[in-house]
């Protein structure tokens, strides 16, 4: 291959084919990955590229092939306010990313269900699906199909619980331990020096968030506050009936409880707990996810504190990331990083 030592102001495909030696249909399928080509013709491709300083206009690209992007997220089924606000968030940067070619849509699955979503999952045609964005358990069963996917050709990443031991190719979320050390800290901080019993609300320790949360939670707890005993986790499952109905029996057995980590969905249920007993001591209460309900606990001085995670950046972060991976292109892990919020009474957002 000839060499060329400066890079132009603005290559094109044509100066990739002269550089490399190659037919421009030889670049394109390169470019697109595509099989057919030799492993040496590819290397040639791609060090032509590096020489030109070639950066592909994949936006003009799409829109010569008449492409559009579909990314599907499957959620679980529960009616709690945080997946409402995810639900909102996809309908709409859908309905604002129709100009960019870019068709987002989503499908419930019954929470704490491996089966279902592996159902679910295996249900998505490979061919008319670019990206899956997936918020649920992590089972072999899931892992499996989450390999089925990818081996498609599928870009999938995994929403607000991690899939690790999966193929995904990113986690958008917050770190679930690092929430769940913030919210020990923070519930050892306002107990002070009370000696008592902390209960432990979550949804369910199948769940990767919940498990995470717990360990970072009980990590801190037995480490700066040994004066503060730790329940066994109370699994609600994200029901608030349930949950409302399982607290009474937890506070007879524990008449010490000075504090409350809900680390799960489900406070509607805690709420009403403590409206339908006025006359037990209000705890300290930590929760997750700054919503309608929890904004007004807050205001209203029952709950204490809420850590909370942007449902609109973990959408648009899902987007961004599937979109990049679909075209091959660099991702800007700062930008996508999805930040820890505390919010107290004193700070909430208009």
């Amino acid at each position: 291959m000839k060499q060329h030592s400066d890079s132009l102001p603005n290559p094109t495909i044509n100066d990739i084919a002269r550089v490399a030696e190659v037919s421009l249909a030889t670049v394109d399928r390169v470019l697109n990955a595509r099989p057919g080509v030799r492993e040496v013709t590819v290397k040639k491709v791609n060090n032509a590229i590096a020489q030109l300083g070639y950066v592909r206009d994949t936006a003009a690209a799409n829109l010569a092939r008449g492409r559009i992007y579909n990314f599907t997220f499957i959620l679980p089924s529960n009616e709690n306010e945080f997946l409402s606000l995810l639900e909102t968030q996809i309908r709409m940067l859908d309905s604002s990313m129709r100009h960019e070619r870019t068709k987002l849509t989503f499908v419930r699955v019954a929470a704490f269900d491996p089966i279902a979503l592996a159902q679910a999952i295996d249900a998505i045609d490979p061919a008319s699906v670019d990206g899956v964005a997936i918020f649920g358990p992590e089972t072999p069963s899931v892992r499996d199909s989450v390999a089925h996917l990818k081996a498609h050709g599928v870009t999938v990443v995994s929403l607000v619980a991690d899939i690790p031991s999966s193929e995904r190719d990113n986690y958008i979320g917050v770190d679930n331990i690092a929430a769940g050390r913030t919210a020990a800290q923070l519930l050892g901080r306002f107990l002070g020096r009370k000696q008592g019993k902390i209960l432990v609300l979550t949804g369910s320790m199948l769940a990767r968030d919940h498990l995470e949360r717990r360990l970072g939670f009980d990590e801190v707890m037995g480490r700066d506050f040994p004066d503060l005993e730790v329940l066994a986790s109370l699994e609600g499952r994200d029901d608030p009936e349930l949950i409302q109905r399982l607290l009474p029996e937890a506070f007879v057995a524990n008449h010490d409880v000075i504090g409350v980590y809900s680390s799960a969905a489900g406070n509607d249920g805690l709420l009403r707990y403590f409206e339908t007993h006025p006359d037990i001591p209000r705890p300290v209460v930590v929760a997750h996810e700054l919503t309608p309900l929890s904004r007004s606990a807050l205001a209203q001085g029952r709950f204490d504190a809420v850590i909370s995670q942007d449902a609109g950046h973990l959408v648009r972060s899902a987007v961004r990331i599937m979109r990049a991976n679909t075209d091959g292109m660099p991702i800007n892990l700062a930008q996508e990083r999805i930040r820890i919020d505390v919010y107290l009474k004193e700070n909430m957002p208009p």
